[in-house]
């Protein structure tokens, strides 16, 4: 993908996952969203080398009650309807994160 595509899928990842957050409980929502954006709504863009890598950190994000949001592509533009491009995870506590995510790379 290129870097622009790259960018924009990375947006409707983090922005699918804080929707999914604003759906949940009141309790759940103003403890970890609100925090969340009051300490800067903090995001870090890591890679991994495969689709299935991705599939595999979803699952890992849902057995530990993560919220996240895997992205398919629409196939608009650069790459086929239903290519998996990205997935956020979060927001929530960034140690509970990083046992995920803590030994992938930054983009």
């Amino acid at each position: 993908m290129s870097k622009g595509k790259t960018a924009a899928q990375t947006a409707h990842a983090s922005l699918e996952s804080c929707l999914k957050t604003l759906k949940t409980d009141k309790i759940y929502k103003t403890k970890v969203l609100d925090s969340w954006r009051k300490e800067g709504a903090k995001k870090i863009v890591l890679k991994v080398m495969s689709e299935s890598a991705l599939i595999k950190l979803r699952d890992e994000a849902v057995r530990a009650g993560l919220r996240s949001s895997l992205i398919k592509d629409a196939g608009f533009t650069e790459i086929p309807a239903g290519t998996i491009t990205a997935l956020a995870i979060g927001p929530d506590k960034e140690e509970k994160i990083d046992k995920i995510t803590g030994n992938l790379a930054t983009l």
